[in-house]
């Protein structure tokens, strides 16, 4: 399955506001951190009413970049389905050892 993992960020849910935060309609959440991170930590602000499983809203979870998120998933089980939140990502999550860890591919 490795489909060529390489570490893209660390996600960590948080209930503080943090500086230069970017709302996310589709989840209902707020990200920031990523950009200014040597590491690439996103602080992921979630509000309540969020249709987020509760595992990624409570537990931190790790991103890998990988070629293809239809393979990665693939016989896994999944906690959120292939979507696009910007045109140029495709992601999905996955549950793994009791921690959520997340797919992404560019699209061209």
């Amino acid at each position: 399955m490795n489909n060529n993992l390489k570490y893209h960020h660390l996600g960590i849910p948080t209930n503080e506001e943090k500086p230069n935060e970017v709302y996310l309609e589709e989840f209902k959440m707020y990200v920031s951190g990523y950009e200014e991170s040597e590491y690439k930590i996103e602080w992921m602000r979630i509000l309540p009413e969020s249709k987020l499983p509760a595992i990624v809203k409570q537990i931190p979870h790790i991103a890998f970049e990988v070629s293809d998120v239809y393979k990665s998933i693939k016989g896994k089980k999944i906690i959120i389905e292939p979507n696009k939140p910007s045109p140029e990502y495709l992601v999905a999550f996955i549950e793994e050892n009791g921690a959520p860890i997340e797919f992404i591919q560019k699209v061209k």
